[in-house]
Protein backbone atom coordinates (compact mmCIF):
# COMPACT_ATOMS: atom_id res chain seq x y z
CA UNK A 1 0.00 0.00 0.00
CA UNK A 2 1.62 3.46 -0.67
CA UNK A 3 1.61 6.54 1.31
CA UNK A 4 -0.84 8.04 -0.60
CA UNK A 5 -3.57 5.54 -0.01
CA UNK A 6 -2.58 5.71 3.37
CA UNK A 7 -3.17 9.65 3.59
CA UNK A 8 -6.94 8.89 2.18
CA UNK A 9 -7.65 5.83 4.10
CA UNK A 10 -6.80 8.08 7.39
CA UNK A 11 -7.90 11.04 6.44
CA UNK A 12 -11.20 9.27 5.13
CA UNK A 13 -11.37 7.54 8.66
CA UNK A 14 -11.41 11.01 10.61
CA UNK A 15 -13.75 13.00 8.57
CA UNK A 16 -16.29 10.15 8.96
CA UNK A 17 -15.81 10.28 12.74
CA UNK A 18 -18.52 12.42 14.19
CA UNK A 19 -15.82 13.87 16.43
CA UNK A 20 -14.03 15.34 13.72
CA UNK A 21 -17.36 17.47 13.35
CA UNK A 22 -16.69 19.13 17.10
CA UNK A 23 -13.43 19.97 16.15
CA UNK A 24 -13.88 21.67 12.70
CA UNK A 25 -16.13 24.24 14.87
CA UNK A 26 -14.41 23.90 18.03
CA UNK A 27 -17.17 23.08 19.89
CA UNK A 28 -16.94 24.02 23.30
CA UNK A 29 -19.39 21.77 24.81
CA UNK A 30 -17.37 18.66 23.72
CA UNK A 31 -14.78 19.99 25.82
CA UNK A 32 -14.25 16.95 29.09
CA UNK A 33 -15.63 14.02 26.36
CA UNK A 34 -12.69 13.21 24.08
CA UNK A 35 -9.36 15.03 23.14
CA UNK A 36 -7.30 14.98 19.35
CA UNK A 37 -3.88 14.37 18.88
CA UNK A 38 -1.75 15.85 15.82
CA UNK A 39 0.84 13.07 14.59
CA UNK A 40 2.84 16.21 12.81
CA UNK A 41 3.59 18.52 16.13
CA UNK A 42 3.35 15.58 18.97
CA UNK A 43 0.49 17.58 20.69
CA UNK A 44 -3.40 16.55 21.73
CA UNK A 45 -5.51 19.36 22.55
CA UNK A 46 -9.08 19.32 23.44
CA UNK A 47 -11.84 19.74 21.06
CA UNK A 48 -12.47 24.03 21.28
CA UNK A 49 -8.81 24.94 20.55
CA UNK A 50 -8.32 27.77 18.40
CA UNK A 51 -5.17 26.15 17.13
CA UNK A 52 -5.16 26.45 13.34
CA UNK A 53 -7.24 22.80 11.80
CA UNK A 54 -4.64 19.76 11.74
CA UNK A 55 -4.88 17.93 8.56
CA UNK A 56 -7.45 15.07 9.38
CA UNK A 57 -4.76 12.46 7.83
CA UNK A 58 -2.81 13.29 10.81
CA UNK A 59 -4.84 13.73 13.39
CA UNK A 60 -6.40 10.69 16.41
CA UNK A 61 -9.05 10.76 18.47
CA UNK A 62 -8.63 9.91 22.18
CA UNK A 63 -11.39 9.17 25.26
CA UNK A 64 -9.00 10.99 27.65
CA UNK A 65 -5.97 13.32 28.08
CA UNK A 66 -4.47 10.31 30.09
CA UNK A 67 -4.99 7.90 26.48
CA UNK A 68 -3.44 10.17 24.25
CA UNK A 69 -0.10 10.94 26.65
CA UNK A 70 0.35 6.91 26.82
CA UNK A 71 -0.06 6.80 23.13
CA UNK A 72 3.40 9.46 23.50
CA UNK A 73 1.30 13.25 22.68
CA UNK A 74 2.23 16.24 25.28
CA UNK A 75 -0.30 18.61 26.09
CA UNK A 76 -0.84 21.37 24.00
CA UNK A 77 0.18 25.34 25.58
CA UNK A 78 -2.51 26.59 24.18
CA UNK A 79 -5.69 24.87 25.12
CA UNK A 80 -4.34 22.99 28.22
CA UNK A 81 -6.44 19.90 27.71
CA UNK A 82 -4.51 18.33 30.66
CA UNK A 83 -6.59 20.69 33.18
CA UNK A 84 -9.92 21.53 33.82
CA UNK A 85 -11.50 23.07 30.67
CA UNK A 86 -12.93 26.67 31.91
CA UNK A 87 -16.51 24.96 32.00
CA UNK A 88 -15.20 22.72 34.51
CA UNK A 89 -13.13 25.24 36.64
CA UNK A 90 -16.34 27.65 36.63
CA UNK A 91 -18.46 24.59 37.47
CA UNK A 92 -15.43 23.54 40.92
CA UNK A 93 -16.35 27.68 41.60
CA UNK A 94 -20.20 27.26 41.99
CA UNK A 95 -19.48 24.33 43.60
CA UNK A 96 -17.31 25.90 46.15
CA UNK A 97 -19.71 28.87 46.28
CA UNK A 98 -22.43 26.85 46.85
CA UNK A 99 -20.93 24.94 49.91
CA UNK A 100 -19.66 28.58 51.41
CA UNK A 101 -23.81 29.93 51.14
CA UNK A 102 -24.82 26.77 52.99
CA UNK A 103 -22.15 27.22 55.41
CA UNK A 104 -22.82 30.59 55.67
CA UNK A 105 -24.29 32.18 58.82
CA UNK A 106 -26.00 35.27 57.16
CA UNK A 107 -26.68 35.25 53.01
CA UNK A 108 -23.87 36.56 51.22
CA UNK A 109 -24.12 39.69 48.96
CA UNK A 110 -23.39 38.94 45.22
CA UNK A 111 -20.43 41.22 45.81
CA UNK A 112 -18.64 38.98 48.10
CA UNK A 113 -19.17 35.88 46.47
CA UNK A 114 -17.64 37.59 43.22
CA UNK A 115 -14.46 38.52 45.52
CA UNK A 116 -14.44 35.27 47.18
CA UNK A 117 -14.41 33.89 43.55
CA UNK A 118 -12.48 36.27 41.70
CA UNK A 119 -14.81 37.22 38.93
CA UNK A 120 -16.71 40.54 38.62
CA UNK A 121 -20.28 40.64 40.07
CA UNK A 122 -21.58 40.81 36.35
CA UNK A 123 -19.53 37.52 35.58
CA UNK A 124 -20.16 35.43 38.33
CA UNK A 125 -24.61 35.92 38.01
CA UNK A 126 -23.88 34.55 34.90
CA UNK A 127 -21.66 31.51 35.71
CA UNK A 128 -23.36 30.98 38.45
CA UNK A 129 -27.00 30.69 36.55
CA UNK A 130 -25.54 28.61 33.43
CA UNK A 131 -24.03 25.82 36.14
CA UNK A 132 -26.98 25.79 38.16
CA UNK A 133 -29.86 26.91 36.65
CA UNK A 134 -30.47 29.98 39.56
CA UNK A 135 -29.05 33.16 40.75
CA UNK A 136 -27.04 33.00 43.93
CA UNK A 137 -29.50 35.02 45.77
CA UNK A 138 -32.17 32.39 44.64
CA UNK A 139 -30.07 29.53 45.43
CA UNK A 140 -29.21 31.20 49.01
CA UNK A 141 -33.19 31.78 49.33
CA UNK A 142 -33.59 27.96 48.57
CA UNK A 143 -31.31 27.05 50.97
CA UNK A 144 -32.75 28.84 53.87
CA UNK A 145 -35.86 27.61 52.95
CA UNK A 146 -34.87 24.45 53.40
CA UNK A 147 -33.23 25.45 56.60
CA UNK A 148 -36.13 26.72 57.78
CA UNK A 149 -38.05 23.95 57.65
CA UNK A 150 -35.21 21.95 59.23
CA UNK A 151 -35.12 24.42 62.29
CA UNK A 152 -39.41 24.51 62.55
CA UNK A 153 -38.69 20.84 63.17
CA UNK A 154 -36.06 20.69 65.74
CA UNK A 155 -36.10 24.06 67.75
CA UNK A 156 -38.16 24.86 70.98
CA UNK A 157 -39.93 27.99 69.25
CA UNK A 158 -40.67 29.32 65.96
CA UNK A 159 -38.54 32.48 67.14
CA UNK A 160 -35.28 30.05 67.19
CA UNK A 161 -35.72 28.11 64.04
CA UNK A 162 -36.34 32.10 62.42
CA UNK A 163 -32.89 33.17 63.76
CA UNK A 164 -31.51 29.56 63.25
CA UNK A 165 -32.08 29.44 59.95
CA UNK A 166 -30.05 32.90 58.69
CA UNK A 167 -33.03 35.54 59.61
CA UNK A 168 -31.83 38.75 61.39
CA UNK A 169 -35.40 39.81 61.22
CA UNK A 170 -39.05 38.07 62.27
CA UNK A 171 -40.63 40.25 60.19
CA UNK A 172 -38.29 39.66 57.09
CA UNK A 173 -39.23 35.78 58.19
CA UNK A 174 -42.98 36.39 58.13
CA UNK A 175 -43.09 38.15 54.73
CA UNK A 176 -41.60 35.45 53.34
CA UNK A 177 -43.28 32.06 55.55
CA UNK A 178 -46.56 31.59 53.87
CA UNK A 179 -44.36 31.51 50.28
CA UNK A 180 -41.78 29.13 51.75
CA UNK A 181 -44.42 27.41 53.59
CA UNK A 182 -47.62 26.91 52.04
CA UNK A 183 -49.02 27.77 56.01
CA UNK A 184 -47.85 29.46 58.82
CA UNK A 185 -44.75 28.58 60.73
CA UNK A 186 -46.99 27.13 63.60
CA UNK A 187 -48.94 24.63 61.94
CA UNK A 188 -45.43 23.86 59.54
CA UNK A 189 -44.45 22.66 63.41
CA UNK A 190 -47.06 20.87 63.70
CA UNK A 191 -46.99 18.90 60.65
CA UNK A 192 -49.23 20.53 58.98
CA UNK A 193 -52.12 19.86 61.48
CA UNK A 194 -55.15 22.19 61.24
CA UNK A 195 -54.56 22.90 57.53
CA UNK A 196 -58.10 22.29 55.67
CA UNK A 197 -57.89 20.58 52.17
CA UNK A 198 -60.90 20.20 50.57
CA UNK A 199 -61.05 17.54 47.81
CA UNK A 200 -63.77 15.40 45.68
CA UNK A 201 -62.94 12.92 42.66
CA UNK A 202 -64.95 13.26 39.89
CA UNK A 203 -65.16 11.11 36.34
CA UNK A 204 -63.93 12.48 33.19
CA UNK A 205 -63.21 11.01 29.66
CA UNK A 206 -59.48 10.22 30.83
CA UNK A 207 -60.67 8.45 33.99
CA UNK A 208 -60.70 9.48 37.75
CA UNK A 209 -59.69 13.02 38.34
CA UNK A 210 -59.19 14.49 42.03
CA UNK A 211 -59.28 18.60 42.61
CA UNK A 212 -58.37 19.63 46.08
CA UNK A 213 -58.43 23.69 47.55
CA UNK A 214 -56.66 24.78 50.07
CA UNK A 215 -57.49 28.26 51.46
CA UNK A 216 -54.81 29.38 49.15
CA UNK A 217 -55.92 27.73 45.90
CA UNK A 218 -56.43 24.97 44.21
CA UNK A 219 -53.44 22.73 45.47
CA UNK A 220 -54.10 18.99 43.03
CA UNK A 221 -55.05 18.22 40.59
CA UNK A 222 -54.76 14.17 40.00
CA UNK A 223 -55.78 11.92 37.04
CA UNK A 224 -55.78 8.17 37.70
CA UNK A 225 -58.01 4.87 37.34
CA UNK A 226 -58.76 4.09 40.91
CA UNK A 227 -60.35 6.67 43.08
CA UNK A 228 -59.19 5.53 46.13
CA UNK A 229 -55.68 5.54 44.79
CA UNK A 230 -56.11 9.05 44.34
CA UNK A 231 -57.41 9.86 47.92
CA UNK A 232 -54.78 7.95 49.18
CA UNK A 233 -52.07 9.83 47.31
CA UNK A 234 -53.32 13.40 48.31
CA UNK A 235 -53.03 11.80 51.52
CA UNK A 236 -49.38 11.37 51.57
CA UNK A 237 -49.00 14.67 50.19
CA UNK A 238 -50.68 16.32 53.00
CA UNK A 239 -50.02 13.96 55.48
CA UNK A 240 -51.11 16.55 59.04
CA UNK A 241 -53.69 18.33 56.94
CA UNK A 242 -57.09 18.14 57.68
CA UNK A 243 -58.70 16.85 54.56
CA UNK A 244 -62.54 17.90 53.79
CA UNK A 245 -64.89 16.51 51.41
CA UNK A 246 -66.49 19.03 49.06
CA UNK A 247 -69.57 20.05 49.44
CA UNK A 248 -72.15 20.89 46.43
CA UNK A 249 -70.77 23.98 46.00
CA UNK A 250 -66.97 22.33 46.00
CA UNK A 251 -68.96 20.11 43.23
CA UNK A 252 -68.83 23.27 40.87
CA UNK A 253 -65.22 23.52 40.84
CA UNK A 254 -64.68 20.14 40.44
CA UNK A 255 -66.70 20.89 37.17
CA UNK A 256 -64.74 23.45 35.93
CA UNK A 257 -61.58 21.13 36.42
CA UNK A 258 -63.13 18.50 34.60
CA UNK A 259 -63.84 21.06 31.64
CA UNK A 260 -59.94 22.13 31.40
CA UNK A 261 -59.40 18.78 30.57
CA UNK A 262 -61.60 18.48 28.42
CA UNK A 263 -61.10 21.03 26.65
CA UNK A 264 -57.04 21.98 28.26
CA UNK A 265 -56.51 24.97 25.67
CA UNK A 266 -59.38 26.99 27.44
CA UNK A 267 -57.01 27.06 30.54
CA UNK A 268 -58.04 27.05 34.26
CA UNK A 269 -58.96 30.84 35.92
CA UNK A 270 -58.89 29.70 39.11
CA UNK A 271 -56.25 30.40 41.95
CA UNK A 272 -53.40 28.01 42.52
CA UNK A 273 -51.71 27.14 45.36
CA UNK A 274 -48.67 25.91 43.64
CA UNK A 275 -45.79 24.91 46.73
CA UNK A 276 -42.11 24.07 45.47
CA UNK A 277 -38.49 25.21 45.33
CA UNK A 278 -37.58 28.02 43.31
CA UNK A 279 -36.08 26.03 40.35
CA UNK A 280 -39.51 24.33 40.51
CA UNK A 281 -41.57 27.12 40.44
CA UNK A 282 -39.82 28.84 37.89
CA UNK A 283 -40.20 25.94 36.11
CA UNK A 284 -43.44 25.73 36.10
CA UNK A 285 -44.03 29.06 35.21
CA UNK A 286 -42.72 28.69 32.10
CA UNK A 287 -45.02 25.61 31.70
CA UNK A 288 -48.00 28.45 31.89
CA UNK A 289 -46.24 30.60 29.27
CA UNK A 290 -46.38 27.69 26.43
CA UNK A 291 -49.55 28.14 24.29
CA UNK A 292 -52.06 25.97 23.89
CA UNK A 293 -51.43 23.44 20.98
CA UNK A 294 -47.72 23.70 20.95
CA UNK A 295 -44.82 22.00 22.25
CA UNK A 296 -41.51 21.94 23.69
CA UNK A 297 -38.68 19.50 24.30
CA UNK A 298 -37.12 19.28 28.09
CA UNK A 299 -33.92 20.89 26.04
CA UNK A 300 -35.74 23.80 25.17
CA UNK A 301 -37.21 23.97 28.72
CA UNK A 302 -34.19 24.02 30.19
CA UNK A 303 -33.26 26.95 28.02
CA UNK A 304 -36.02 29.36 28.71
CA UNK A 305 -35.86 28.46 32.11
CA UNK A 306 -32.29 29.71 32.02
CA UNK A 307 -30.87 26.46 32.83
CA UNK A 308 -29.40 24.84 29.61
CA UNK A 309 -27.45 22.47 31.60
CA UNK A 310 -30.09 21.29 33.83
CA UNK A 311 -32.27 19.31 31.41
CA UNK A 312 -32.11 16.40 34.29
CA UNK A 313 -33.75 18.63 36.84
CA UNK A 314 -36.32 20.49 34.57
CA UNK A 315 -37.70 16.77 34.09
CA UNK A 316 -37.84 16.25 37.67
CA UNK A 317 -39.64 19.64 38.34
CA UNK A 318 -42.20 18.17 35.74
CA UNK A 319 -42.90 15.14 36.92
CA UNK A 320 -43.02 16.69 40.59
CA UNK A 321 -45.85 18.83 39.42
CA UNK A 322 -49.34 17.84 41.01
CA UNK A 323 -51.88 20.58 39.26
CA UNK A 324 -52.49 18.55 36.42
CA UNK A 325 -53.54 20.64 32.75
CA UNK A 326 -53.04 23.49 35.01
CA UNK A 327 -49.56 23.50 35.02
CA UNK A 328 -49.47 21.94 31.55
CA UNK A 329 -46.36 19.83 31.60
CA UNK A 330 -48.06 17.66 29.08
CA UNK A 331 -47.02 19.88 26.93
CA UNK A 332 -43.28 19.06 27.15
CA UNK A 333 -41.99 15.94 24.95
CA UNK A 334 -38.64 14.44 24.20
CA UNK A 335 -36.13 16.25 21.67
CA UNK A 336 -37.03 13.69 18.87
CA UNK A 337 -40.82 14.72 19.48
CA UNK A 338 -41.64 11.44 21.27
CA UNK A 339 -44.25 11.36 24.51
CA UNK A 340 -42.67 10.19 27.84
CA UNK A 341 -42.75 10.93 31.29
CA UNK A 342 -46.07 11.75 32.23
CA UNK A 343 -47.17 11.35 35.74
CA UNK A 344 -50.43 10.51 35.05
CA UNK A 345 -49.68 8.52 31.83
CA UNK A 346 -48.12 8.78 28.63
CA UNK A 347 -51.90 7.90 27.03
CA UNK A 348 -53.70 10.60 28.95
CA UNK A 349 -50.72 12.98 27.91
CA UNK A 350 -51.76 12.55 24.36
CA UNK A 351 -55.22 12.75 24.24
CA UNK A 352 -54.70 15.95 25.76
CA UNK A 353 -52.43 17.01 22.99
CA UNK A 354 -54.33 15.93 20.63
CA UNK A 355 -57.76 18.00 22.07
CA UNK A 356 -55.35 21.04 22.17
CA UNK A 357 -54.41 20.58 18.46
CA UNK A 358 -57.50 19.71 17.40
CA UNK A 359 -59.54 23.09 19.20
Amino acid sequence: MNMVTRKEISAAATVSDPRWAAVLVRNPKADGKFVYSVRSTGVYCRPSCAARTARPENVAFHATPGDAERAGFRPCKRCKPDQLSLAGQHAAKVAELCRFIENAEELPTLDELAQRAGLSAYHLHRVFKDVTGLTPKAYANAHRAKRVRKELGSSATVTQAIYGAGYNSQGRFYEESNQLLGMTPTRYRAGGAGTEIRFAVGECSLGSILVAQSERGVCAIMMGDDPDALARELQDQFQRAKLIGGDAGFEQLVAKVVGLVEAPGVGLDLPLDVRGTAFQQRVWQALREIPAGETVSYTELARRVGAPKSVRAVAQACGANRLAVAIPCHRVVRNDGALSGYRWGVERKRTLLERETAS
